[in-house]
């Protein structure tokens, strides 16, 4: 069964601070669901997830042409969050700076990419089992 877990108590901080990949669900500008593979982190103080990629990716497309609603999945087992909210790509090297040192964090240093961006995620709702 799925909880709201918009209080960052419930495990919700735990969960994020492990290696788990997740999913990132982006709309096509017909509204078909366009689902890949991400790394992704989550700020609960700001309540921003980040997820960096390539300015060229589908998915940087999809929500810089207006389909700003994204979900981020992870599944560990029994234990998942999915956050919602509303995304921006942003390729301020300030952005794209603090995007890969979080993500380095999480996982590994990421490879070189000029064209890396980071898509921003401003988390309204944050439901799941942990």
């Amino acid at each position: 069964m799925a909880h709201d877990l918009s209080d960052p108590g419930a495990g919700l901080l735990e969960f994020f601070v492990e290696r788990h990949l997740a999913t990132l669900t982006t709309l096509r500008p017909d509204g078909t669901p366009h689902v890949v593979p991400v790394g992704v982190t989550y700020d609960a103080a700001t309540r921003l997830a980040r997820v960096i990629t390539s300015g060229t990716s589908a998915k940087a497309r999809h929500v810089r042409s207006g389909q700003s609603r994204v979900a981020v999945c992870s599944v560990d087992g029994r234990r998942w969050v999915t956050l919602e909210g509303t995304a921006v790509v942003r390729d301020d090297a300030e952005s794209v700076a603090d995007a890969v040192e979080r993500y380095a964090r999480r996982y590994r240093q990421p490879r070189e990419n000029p064209a890396r961006v980071v898509i921003e995620i401003s988390v309204d709702r944050i439901l799941g089992n942990v």
